[in-house]
């Protein structure tokens, strides 16, 4: 039986070697080189085949099956689709030079400018606090309120502060009035120099009467004509009259030197005056701090004061945000070679994400932010990568928005143009406003 078997084998070998059978996946890969879904009907054809094969050896030769009509359909849906094929490929074509044009017009615009996202808003905020100590007795602000310059933060009591400035005006008085007096001491020394000298002036005219009566007594004794005892008497009265010559002209410098000790007195006084006045001033100043004022405008954050609360000098009662702001950019350095100040910037901020601002560079710091920080970086060892770093820029912001508010930390994206000639983009926009302009 195995040898009859294996002789049947072998004639049906012969057989498919004499008339090959097409495939029963022919008609399914056509269908799918040529885009077409498979059809589930063409399974009949596979089975249709199965029951020839079993038949055994065929005499002559077999006779070719007609086509059925499910494969005629697919035959003619064929020809049309693949005629399509060229005007796709036309069009991917098209689409891929459009998008590539695209591209370098992209590239072009976008190497006239520099950007990135690490940057942010920021300013000087200024801590608000009292120079003096006391009690708060009002608080005029509230949270993120927007001040002007010289705009009332907060009030400390000052009772003590204006009982202060009184008791220092009256000591500025009391020296005033010891100014006054001095020179009240010196005007009457003054008029006690001049009656000395008055005196003076009198024993002069006294000791030359006396030097002539002398003289002439004195003639007259020698002659006889006259008595020695007058002689002598005359000659007593003038030596008395030199000596008060010389006494009045003592006291003259006596009152001189009094007028020099109450000149002294004044400059004291004066002295004494000024340190009151400085007091005063002072215990004003005093009174003035106990009104606590905003030194630029801003807008009010983080207030911690309230009523009642005792404030000690240099404690914030709250942090002023002025207005004057900027964007700080971290730029990589590899991004700074063509970048200037005075150079324009385009800022977008991520709170406002539908508003576009502009300002301009200001300045670039002059070296990595790391080199400034607390503990900068230390490249001197034996394990070193590069990296590279990041440079801060100062841009300012043109004509700062007033119905929006920006304030320190928030996000901003900076697009600097670092080259201002126009960009491809730019001179075909130009030139198509231009022959617009003209139609």
């Amino acid at each position: 039986m195995l040898k009859e078997r294996n002789e049947d084998e072998g004639d049906l070998a012969r057989l498919e070697a004499a008339n090959p059978v097409p495939p029963a996946v022919a008609p399914q890969e056509e269908a799918i080189d040529e885009g077409l879904a498979f059809d589930p009907s063409a399974k009949g054809e596979t089975t249709a085949l199965a029951p020839e094969m079993d038949k055994g050896p065929a005499v002559g030769k077999a006779k070719p099956e007609a086509p059925t009509e499910p494969e005629e359909n697919r035959r003619h849906e064929a020809a049309p689709r693949s005629g399509r094929r060229p005007v796709v490929m036309a069009a991917g074509a098209v689409f891929l030079a459009l998008a590539l044009g695209a591209g370098a017009l992209w590239w072009n615009y976008a190497d006239h400018f520099e950007t990135t996202d690490d940057a942010f808003i920021a300013s000087r905020p200024i801590a608000i606090a009292p120079k003096v100590s006391g009690y708060v007795a009002q608080v005029a602000v509230t949270d993120n309120q927007h001040v002007a310059k010289g705009a009332v933060i907060a009030r400390i009591d000052d009772r003590d502060y204006r009982i202060a400035l009184s008791q220092a005006e009256a000591n500025v008085a009391a020296a005033e009035a010891g100014v006054k007096n001095v020179d009240a001491q010196i005007a009457v020394q003054r008029a006690q120099v001049e009656a000395r000298r008055a005196q003076v002036q009198q024993t002069q005219a006294a000791l030359q009467f006396a030097k002539e009566q002398a003289s002439r007594y004195a003639q007259l004794a020698r002659k006889g004509a006259g008595s020695v005892q007058n002689a002598q008497q005359y000659s007593s009265q003038l030596a008395q009259n030199q000596a008060a010559l010389k006494s009045a002209q003592a006291a003259v410098l006596v009152a001189q030197s009094q007028v020099q000790a109450l000149q002294a007195q004044r400059v004291s006084a004066e002295a004494k005056l000024a340190q009151a006045q400085a007091a005063r001033d002072q215990a004003r100043l005093n009174l003035s701090y106990t009104v606590v004022k905003a030194a630029e405008p801003g807008r009010i954050v983080a207030l911690s004061a309230a009523p009642g609360e005792y404030a000690q000098p240099g404690a914030k009662l709250a942090i002023l945000v002025p207005d004057k702001i900027w964007v700080t950019a971290n730029f990589k350095e590899t991004q700074l070679d063509r970048m200037r100040p005075g150079e324009k910037a385009t800022l977008t901020i991520d709170a406002y994400p539908d508003r576009t601002f502009h300002g301009h560079i200001a300045s670039v710091q002059p070296g990595s932010g790391t080199a400034f920080a607390l503990l900068p970086a230390e490249n001197a060892t034996g394990n070193y990568v590069k990296i590279v770093q990041r440079v801060p820029v100062k841009i300012i912001i043109d004509h700062p928005p007033e119905d929006v508010a920006l304030g320190p930390g928030m996000s901003v994206v900076p697009s600097v143009r670092v080259d201002p000639s126009p960009s491809l983009y730019e001179r075909m926009v130009a030139a198509f406003d231009r022959q617009w302009s003209k139609w």
